[in-house]
């Protein structure tokens, strides 16, 4: 089993890395630079992401813009 902590706080880690260590637990410390690139990448995907075929939903602007169209407010 992989259990993954991730912390700026230097002093829990600490702590929890002396805890492991008295249960016995091998500890690895990975960079978190590694991290950023995860980041980038994902954000990279989500930016060039293109749909395959039209939303199932319809236009979102035709339907916008139906919403949007002048009519008497119950209220006046």
């Amino acid at each position: 089993m992989e259990l993954i902590l991730k912390s700026n706080n230097e002093q829990s880690i600490a702590k929890i890395i002396a805890l492991a260590k008295k249960l016995n637990v091998v500890v690895e410390k990975k960079d978190a630079d590694s991290n950023s690139n995860d980041k980038a990448a994902i954000k990279e995907r989500i930016l060039n992401f293109k749909a395959s075929k039209p939303s199932p939903f319809g236009d979102a602007v035709a339907w916008q813009n139906e919403q949007r169209e002048d009519r008497d407010l119950p209220f006046s």
